[in-house]
């Protein structure tokens, strides 16, 4: 059996307390860090994965291009990079955005916000997207407006500052 990822459990500053299984920092609620990549292609549309029914958590949900997890040990911009390759199977430069403080209403993850841009082509996990499609932010508004529950929390929270903060 694969051995568990760990994480760098932290605290509310974002330094490292230590290292635990995913399975224990998710289970127990502990703050940990994770980065999100939003892409653009040449016409402003985002791309947003739509998360597959085996996730553990938010299946079947609507969230940002590329995200997940740091590693113990990694940084935010090395994660942003291997989880862009992994998932939608590109390497594009990031530009840092923002970082975000971990909350319950973001699943006690200090994140890092960077955007990018590309047409493809992509190459989509099967393991962790069901699709992935670009949308207009205008249609994107509308579906959080409407169906809130189709999107993960802290895509929503990323989402929303990206609206206020980024203009369009």
């Amino acid at each position: 059996m694969e051995s568990e990822e760990l994480f760098d459990v932290v605290d509310e500053q974002d330094q490292v307390l230590e290292q635990l299984p995913r399975s224990v920092v998710h289970a127990r609620k502990l703050l940990h860090r994770a980065a999100n990549v939003f892409v653009f292609n040449s016409v402003g549309a985002l791309l947003l994965q739509f998360r597959s029914a085996t996730k553990d958590e938010y299946p079947h949900c609507y969230t940002s291009s590329a995200s997940g997890h740091l590693s113990a040990g990694e940084d935010y911009q090395e994660s942003a990079e291997r989880e862009m390759l992994e998932e939608i199977g590109i390497q594009t430069p990031l530009e840092r955005l923002e970082k975000f403080p971990g909350t319950p209403h973001n699943a006690y993850e200090h994140t890092v916000l960077f955007r990018t841009f590309s047409d493809g082509p992509f190459t989509f996990d099967p393991l962790e997207i069901e699709r992935g499609e670009f949308f207009e932010l205008p249609v994107i508004d509308q579906m959080l407006n409407d169906h809130e529950q189709q999107f993960t929390p802290p895509f929503r929270q990323l989402y929303r500052w990206y609206r206020v903060n980024q203009g369009e």
